[in-house]
C-alpha cells in the first residue's frame, strides 16, 4: 500500500508518530493519534468533525511538516462543482492558440477540428485543481479537503472514487489513477450531517475543543510561555465557551490572546489586563459585552 510505505518510512509506530508530532507543536490525545496513526498505515482518509477552532484543520498542516509531503488544499464552500475541484481550462490560452493556428493554416487547408480539438484540450491548456494535483503528485501529497460539510451530496457523491480507489474519471483523458496515493484529510464543522457513503470511507475523529489542562501545555509548546500563565489563559478562554458565545474562542485565538498578554507584559490574568485585551480573544460585539460583564466570575474559574 503506497501511503503506508510512505508513512513506514518516516514513522513504523504510532510512538514515532506522536513524537513527530510533538516535535512540530501538535500535542494530540491518545486516542487522536491512534487513530490518525491507523489511518495512515492502512491508507484510509481521516474525517476531523467538531466545532469551528477546535484544530482540525492544523491537523492537516502539522502532518505535512511531519511527513515532509506538501500540503495541497480543497477548500469546500456551498456551491463548489466538480471543476473546481479537479481542473479547468485555460481558456486565454487556448483562444491564443486558436487564432495562432488560423492565421498560420490561412494559406494552406484547413485544419480539421478533430485535430484541432485533441490539441486545445490537450494537458498543455490544462489548469489542474487541488484533487488532480495531489493524485499527480509524485512524492506524495496531504490532501485538505477542508469544511466539507459546506457542500451538498452530489459534491459528496463525486468525493467516493477518490477516497475509495485513490483515482478519478475525466472526460477528456479518462481515469486518472493516483502516482501515490495521498494522504486524504477531511474536516467538517459538523453544520450538517455527512451522507453514510463518505462516512464509511473514513476514520472518524471527533474534536472538540481540548480540556484546559491540554490547551495550556498547546500554549506553553507553541509559544515557549510561562506554564502558569498558559494554564490562566487556557482556563479562561474554555468559561469563555461555556457562556453560549456566538463565535466561541478558537485555539489559535487563545494563541493570538498570549502573544498579546506577553506583548504588554503580563505574568497574569487581572480584570483590568482581561478588559483591555478581550477583543483580542473574542471577535463579535455581542460576546465582548457578555464576557465583559462576567469577568469576575471568568477569572475566579481561571486562577
Amino acid at each position: 500500500m503506497t501511503t503506508s510505505r510512505t508513512f513506514g518510512s518516516v514513522a513504523s509506530s504510532e510512538s514515532d508518530l506522536n513524537r513527530l508530532l510533538t516535535q512540530h507543536g501538535y500535542v494530540a490525545k491518545p486516542q487522536t493519534a491512534k487513530v490518525m496513526y491507523l489511518a495512515l498505515r492502512l491508507g484510509k482518509p481521516l474525517l476531523l468533525e467538531g466545532p469551528p477552532g477546535a484544530g482540525k484543520t492544523q491537523v492537516a498542516k502539522v502532518l505535512s511538516e511531519a511527513l515532509g509531503m506538501p500540503l495541497i488544499r480543497l477548500q469546500c464552500y456551498d456551491g463548489i462543482d466538480e471543476a473546481k475541484a479537479l481542473y479547468q481550462w485555460n481558456e486565454p490560452l487556448q483562444r491564443m492558440a486558436l487564432e495562432f493556428i488560423h492565421e498560420n493554416s490561412a494559406s494552406g487547408p484547413q485544419e480539421e477540428w478533430s485535430r484541432l480539438k485533441r490539441k486545445l484540450y490537450s494537458t498543455d491548456f490544462l489548469i489542474s485543481g487541488p484533487i488532480l494535483q495531489a493524485l499527480q503528485s509524485e512524492t506524495g501529497a496531504i490532501l485538505l479537503i477542508d469544511e466539507v460539510d459546506k457542500t451538498g451530496p452530489a459534491f459528496e457523491a463525486f468525493l467516493l472514487e477518490i477516497l475509495s480507489d485513490f483515482q478519478v474519471s475525466v472526460p477528456q483523458f479518462g481515469t486518472v489513477k493516483a502516482i501515490k496515493r495521498p494522504v486524504v484529510v477531511l474536516t467538517s464543522n459538523a453544520q450538517r450531517k455527512l451522507t453514510d457513503a463518505l462516512r464509511g470511507r473514513c476514520f472518524l475523529l471527533w474534536m472538540d475543543y481540548p480540556a484546559p489542562e491540554l490547551e495550556a501545555e498547546i500554549i506553553t509548546r507553541s509559544r515557549e510561555s510561562e506554564s502558569r500563565l498558559s494554564l490562566q489563559v487556557a482556563r479562561f478562554t474554555a468559561a469563555v465557551r461555556r457562556l453560549g458565545m456566538s463565535k466561541p474562542p478558537a485555539i489559535r485565538e487563545s494563541l493570538d490572546w498570549i502573544d498579546a498578554l506577553r506583548l504588554l507584559g503580563a505574568s497574569e490574568l487581572t480584570a483590568e489586563v482581561v478588559s483591555e485585551t478581550l477583543p483580542v480573544l473574542l471577535k463579535t460585539r455581542e460576546d465582548i459585552d457578555r464576557a465583559a460583564g462576567n469577568v469576575a466570575l471568568l477569572l475566579q474559574r481561571a486562577c
